[in-house]
């Protein structure tokens, strides 16, 4: 199965594509696990709950074709904030090359939204540029995703559009 993943800094309009892309395209998909999990806390999350996040993550991700982020996002983020990242989530990563996957990277050039869980208004640039660094070196395919309100959407849905074409060719080439 061909996985779609919507990915990218904070608030860069990764979810709000997400659900629109859903609607369009008459799929569900799976829900950053994130926010479910950092909700239910009692405390601050810590870089021990990462893991716990990138387990549920991957677990949510189970027979979806459109996925809220990945665990490259949990990657870049343990990386940037603790300057390191478990082994474990490496691993699983390193197994997902050898899936179908392509990934729309949303690019910061929309407002900032503050909300409870997020943390960093003034990076997201630089976090982009990770973002962009982190996806070469795993070698899917991804398409920087920009602009404002329905021109975002119609971008996604182009690009959609296209890697679905190009996939019943490859699939039909193959047999």
């Amino acid at each position: 199965m061909l996985k779609i993943i919507v990915t990218g800094p904070e608030s860069s309009g990764k979810t709000t594509l997400c659900e629109e892309l859903s609607k369009h395209f008459d799929f569900s998909f799976s829900k950053e696990y994130a926010r479910e999990f950092i909700d239910a806390l009692s405390r601050d999350y810590n870089q021990d709950d990462l893991l716990k996040i990138a387990k549920g993550q991957l677990k949510s991700e189970q027979n979806m074709q459109l996925l809220d982020t990945d665990l490259i996002t949990i990657k870049i983020w343990s990386e940037y904030k603790y300057g390191n990242c478990d082994s474990w989530i490496l691993a699983q990563i390193e197994k997902q090359k050898s899936e179908k996957r392509f990934y729309l990277l949303c690019s910061p050039d929309i407002p900032w939204q503050a909300d409870t869980q997020r943390e960093n208004p003034h990076n997201r640039n630089r976090l982009l540029k990770m973002y962009s660094a982190e996806l070469s070196n795993v070698e899917h395919p991804f398409f920087f995703i920009e602009g404002q309100g329905s021109k975002r959407l119609k971008n996604a849905i182009k690009i959609v559009d296209e890697i679905n074409l190009l996939q019943v060719d490859l699939d039909t080439t193959i047999k």
